[in-house]
């Protein structure tokens, strides 16, 4: 008798674990729709408005995906992919979400059909194994030494951002800043830290023609007394500190009795010797410009000043840890523990100009700089941000080149090679797991896809023959231009991708949307605000119809 109730429970069971995963992949499918059409030479800006009123107008998928406000869970891990893919390579954000939203898509038919989780996950890992055995084998060397083949390719990689516009120019900054701060590790690696050495000065004003990179650093300071400090040394000799040069403030309650009046005038002259003292060790060193990222006091500036050195205060680490690189110093703790190896002499000049309202220093021309600064000057604020968001994305292509140098093909040429391969070994697959890897390789056409859309072309005619070519997979260069929508070989229009953001795309996407297939039921553990005097309510479970009625997105 109780049988019967049992199977019942369960079949209950199942029904809610599929409308969970509608309600995740329809979340998940309005997150990839809201950003679908950012894709592409062609593709369209969104204008972002914030709660203060600020607007954001760019084409970055996760520059857009940053400032949505979304409630569904579902959603907001889907937003966190671009996050990751951000952070990783710096490119492809709008890929992974296009990938992963159409992976989980074609997955829906077979939830509808009862399929267990488990077993589209599995079809769709083996399909990740597959498509990253592809991109090895169509991937091809590039030297990183050849200047305009690494042009062309940081170029095609911007191709489809908002400055393209401005030709080779990103691109040109881009390479000369990761040029510049590339360290050899040894064993012919190289390491790039674009975060910690990189500085983006952005300077509104001038034309955008007069952006460039500096051999050396610049930074928003001017020298403690204009008036008696030079602000051009050519060849400085700089000390860098990270201590105060003023007299020490007691901690806590500090008490000084004082018995007679000359004892007032010893306490001063305890402070002022004190200084004196500090002062005399920097300047035994003979420093042009001493820079300190605390206090400076008037009496050190006069000592300072009267033996001709110039001082700049209260500076940002990490701009201190960019001088330091730049221009070979040690960045000193105590004056007292100064070397003559912590001076550093590798700045050619160091000048304070005035550009606009404000003055900036600047060490350049130094001989072996590590770190940089690249000066961006622009019309407005918007434009110099926008600018800013692709530099960051043409400088992260450019190190993932120096990291591992091999193309594949762009334009949607890797993914229908890809995705063709894919349809061919699915009929050797034996058992259930055939057709969710079917429709894995189905889901990578989702790139060219939408490339044609938004290129404005016929798609079904544009896809078809698209199709034919890739059918044998021989033309593995055979893709679509994002400019014009013709179907061209890759190779002669230069159109290509690095092997780091491809792969690290189809990963993202397809282990997130594994993860989101395996989740059944959405549990709130949020405490619902309660009226005073009312009892303790018992923890609710969301049921499937909560999840069904959640808000996808904010009206």
């Amino acid at each position: 008798m109780h049988a019967p109730v049992l199977v019942l429970k369960d079949s209950l069971k199942r029904e809610s674990g599929t409308k969970v995963h509608h309600a995740n992949i329809q979340a998940s499918k309005a997150v990839a729709d809201i950003i679908r059409t950012t894709l592409g030479p062609r593709s369209m800006l969104k204008m972002l408005l914030d709660a203060s009123g600020g607007i954001v107008v760019t084409n970055d998928g996760n520059a857009i995906l940053r400032e949505l406000d979304i409630a569904h869970p579902a959603a907001k891990s889907m937003i966190e992919l671009s996050r990751t893919q951000d952070e990783e390579v710096g490119d492809g954000t709008t890929s992974v979400i296009v990938l992963a939203g159409e992976m989980l898509h074609v997955a829906e038919a077979f939830i509808d059909k009862n399929y267990h989780p488990t077993v589209i996950c599995r079809a769709y890992n083996k399909a990740l194994e597959d498509a990253l055995a592809v991109l090895d084998k169509i991937a091809m060397d590039i030297d990183v030494k050849d200047r305009t083949a690494m042009l062309g390719l940081v170029k095609s990689c911007i191709g489809t951002k908002f400055t393209s516009q401005f030709g080779n120019l990103i691109a040109d900054l881009a390479i000369d800043a990761t040029a510049i701060v590339g360290v050899d590790l040894g064993q012919g690696l190289r390491e790039v830290d674009i975060k910690k050495y990189i500085k983006v000065e952005k300077v509104p004003g001038g034309q955008l023609e007069d952006s460039r990179v500096l051999k050396g650093v610049m930074f928003n300071k001017d020298v403690v007394a204009p008036g008696k400090m030079r602000r051009k040394i050519v060849n400085p000799r700089i000390i860098l500190l990270d201590c105060p040069l003023e007299y020490k403030k007691g901690e806590n309650q500090t008490n000084a009795e004082l018995v007679k009046e000359e004892d007032w005038g010893i306490l001063l002259k305890m402070e002022e010797e004190y200084i004196e003292n500090i002062c005399a060790q920097i300047i035994r060193f003979k420093p042009d410009l001493v820079i300190t990222e605390k206090g400076l006091s008037d009496l050190a500036c006069h000592y300072l000043s009267k033996a001709g050195i110039s001082a700049i205060r209260r500076l940002r680490k990490t701009d201190n840890n960019r001088i330091a690189k730049a221009c070979g110093a040690v960045i000193v703790n105590r004056p007292d523990e100064l070397q003559e190896s912590d001076v550093g002499t590798g700045a050619g000049l160091f000048e304070v100009k005035k550009i606009g309202d404000e003055f900036f220093a600047f060490i350049v021309e130094c001989k072996d700089p590590k770190a940089c600064t690249v000066l961006l000057r622009g019309a407005s604020k918007d434009l110099l941000n926008e600018v800013e968001r692709n530099l960051q994305d043409a400088m992260s292509v450019a190190r993932n080149i120096i990291k591992n140098p091999k193309l594949v093909p762009g334009g949607g040429a890797t993914e229908l090679t890809v995705s063709a391969t894919l349809k061919q070994k699915s009929s050797s697959i034996e058992g259930i797991e055939k057709w969710p890897y079917e429709a894995a390789a189905l889901a990578f056409e989702a790139i060219p896809r939408t490339l044609a859309q938004n290129c404005g072309v016929n798609v079904i005619r544009t896809m078809t023959a698209l199709q034919g070519k890739h059918a044998n997979g021989e033309n593995a260069w055979t893709g679509i231009d994002g400019n014009t929508g013709e179907i061209t070989d890759m190779k002669e229009r230069k159109i290509w991708d690095v092997y780091n953001v491809k792969s690290q795309t189809f990963k993202t996407a397809i282990e997130a949307s594994c993860m989101l297939l395996r989740i059944d039921d959405i549990v709130s553990g949020i405490k619902k605000k309660q009226a005073p005097g009312a009892s303790p309510s018992k923890p609710q479970i969301e049921t499937e119809a909560d999840a069904d009625n959640e808000q996808i997105l904010p009206e």
